[in-house]
């Protein structure tokens, strides 16, 4: 049996529907994308990846420049934090800018910073461990399933820090927050650790722990060096996916101590700062990141004695 035909069917020609149809399956136009700060945020994306490949390399082994693959694999993520830093300033300089090449940052930042560093310290802790131990939900000791639990806090805590910044950062947008600089006040200071901040605190302890281990201690290791890695590295990392969440104060570090003028004090202060990088590099990205991630918390601290301290107003 025929369907019943609509009598406004017939008033309609026929090319008015072939349009009408192809205007609703239509997909929207993306916009264009600036190719150079494309290329860096894939870059700290491949980063990322790579830094996964050379972790599940045989620890034994020396790869590039002479390193143990776990010490190379968090190195890569500091590349990749570089080349996140570039692609930004790229973009605005050539006024390029555009909500898909955010969105493509939080993607690689994803997986530079937050599945990355967790599967470090995961690698690290059931290398420095007897031979066999086992990391994860079904593991047989309360150790391994701590482990992994605080992994897997962190990389949560990653994801919903990087959807909380863009969020703040389209609503700042919106809002017309700019300065005389033409910088958002948001690039002012973050809200929470940023995820940069976490993975280079991370990825630093584990470039130290592995550099240690190949100079310092060579064959006799002590065994308290061994269980501290085991069980700070991975509250480090707990601790710091908990502050990617907060509300603390972090100033933002590019923008704080790299842009704008300085005194020439200042500048021969960062020149030591980069011999320090290249003499003892390990030891300079744990510290300086380690410092900047419990800064927050430090800060909030000293504030509130001080208004302890401080009388009323009343």
């Amino acid at each position: 049996m025929s369907r019943p035909t609509d009598p406004d069917d017939s008033s309609k020609p026929a090319s008015s529907m072939r349009t009408s149809g192809r205007n609703r399956s239509r997909i929207r136009r993306l916009p264009p994308v600036t190719v150079v700060p494309t290329l860096c945020t894939l870059g700290n994306l491949i980063a990322g990846f790579a830094a996964l490949n050379y972790a599940m390399k045989d620890p034994n082994i020396t790869v590039a420049f002479g390193l143990r693959p776990l010490e190379f694999a968090a190195i890569l993520i500091f590349v990749g934090m570089l080349l996140d830093a570039i692609d930004g300033s790229l973009a605005r300089l050539v006024n390029g800018e555009s909500d898909l090449g955010a969105q493509i940052d939080s993607l690689a930042d994803m997986v530079t910073f937050g599945v990355a560093p967790a599967f470090l310290t995961l690698r690290l802790v059931s290398l420095v461990l007897e031979e066999g131990f086992i990391i994860g939900p079904e593991a047989d000791n309360i150790l391994g399933k701590i482990v992994w639990a605080a992994a897997a806090v962190y990389v949560s805590c990653a994801a919903l820090r990087l959807a909380r910044f863009n969020l703040e950062a389209t609503a700042n947008i919106k809002v017309g927050d700019v300065d005389a600089d033409s910088n958002t006040q948001a690039s002012k200071q973050f809200h929470g650790l940023p995820s940069p901040g976490a993975a280079g605190t991370i990825a630093g302890l584990i470039a130290l722990h592995q550099n240690l281990l190949m100079t310092r201690f060579a064959e006799d290791v002590p065994q308290a060096f061994v269980r501290g890695a085991a069980l700070g590295i991975p509250l480090v990392m707990l601790v710091c996916g908990l502050l990617m969440v907060s509300s603390i104060p972090y100033v933002h570090a590019t923008n704080r101590f790299v842009r704008g003028q300085h005194s020439f004090t200042y500048v021969v202060r960062f020149v030591l700062l980069l011999v320090l990088l290249i003499g003892w590099l390990e030891e300079t990205l744990a510290i300086l990141f380690t410092a900047y991630a419990f800064s927050g918390p430090v800060r909030l601290l000293i504030l509130k004695i001080r208004n302890r301290g401080k009388p009323n107003a009343d």
